[in-house]
């Protein structure tokens, strides 16, 4: 018998008064020092080598949700440093002291180095100003619980992690090469995301609510899709595409057509 595939959307436009309130109103050509509508303001400083910003003073219940732990510190990843600075809870600083603008930001994104790129950047701002958790799928939020593992990084995002004791520098340098070698046009699964959750624990976060995939230009073939389903290992899976700032997620349903006589 024949198979259909039934996509179903949903779809949001991304707006400034959808996303932000008055307090997290932010400027794009000003340092964040500058703004002062929050009194929870953490500080974190770019590694240019990593393509991540180590936090150096974290304030605020955001925490509990955003950044990868590794050795007792805690890293944002660029989509993370992004959406932190763009609502004005994150003050970055380069190797100089100097505060990051938000233009320079922009720029990191825009040059695609570190596993993101400007629709991943749109997906995952959607989906944290709605509430949901959502990681880099492959990057573990915290190495408690990761079991060891001799293999090399993968560079579509699993990361062969070993035990917590006296190993967590290796898995620091291990993000750092699976990140570089991310390629932000391949489609491969982006985004691991979890439900509103205030209880939420890096250390056990439990199985994701879906899985996400950025989806460029046409929807892909069904064997593409199939694929990454199996990927997924029963976890429901969703594609997303970006146009114009619009955020539309997908899924595919498999439909039986009868046989015609």
């Amino acid at each position: 018998m024949d198979a259909e595939d039934d996509w179903k959307s949903s779809s949001g436009e991304v707006t400034d008064t959808d996303q932000i309130n008055d307090e997290d109103f932010y400027s794009t050509s000003a340092c964040l020092s500058k703004l002062q509508f929050r009194s929870d303001v953490s500080k974190a400083k770019w590694n240019v080598e990593m393509g991540m910003a180590e936090v150096i003073e974290k304030k605020g219940k955001m925490w509990i949700a955003t950044g990868i732990v590794r050795n007792g510190k805690t890293f944002c990843l660029i989509e993370e440093t992004l959406f932190l600075a763009e609502i004005g809870a994150l003050l970055v600083m380069d190797d100089n002291d100097e505060c990051l603008a938000l233009k320079d930001i922009y720029k990191k994104i825009s040059e695609e180095t570190n596993g993101c790129s400007w629709e991943l950047f749109e997906v995952y701002k959607h989906l944290k100003s709605l509430g949901y958790v959502v990681g880099r799928h492959g990057v573990p939020w915290s190495m408690k619980g990761v079991e060891n593992n001799s293999k090399p990084c993968s560079s579509q995002g699993t990361i062969q992690n070993n035990r917590v004791e006296g190993v967590e520098e290796n898995s620091i340098t291990c993000a750092v090469q699976m990140l570089s070698n991310l390629q932000v046009d391949e489609l491969r699964l982006n985004f691991d995301v979890y439900l509103p959750n205030s209880k939420f624990r890096k250390s056990s976060p439990g199985d994701p609510a879906f899985l996400l995939c950025l989806v460029r230009g046409s929807p892909p073939a069904n064997a593409k899709s199939e694929v990454l389903e199996r990927q997924c290992g029963g976890i429901p899976l969703k594609l997303c595409h970006v146009d114009h700032g619009r955020v539309s997620f997908f899924s595919f349903k498999r439909v039986e057509l009868p046989i015609l006589p």
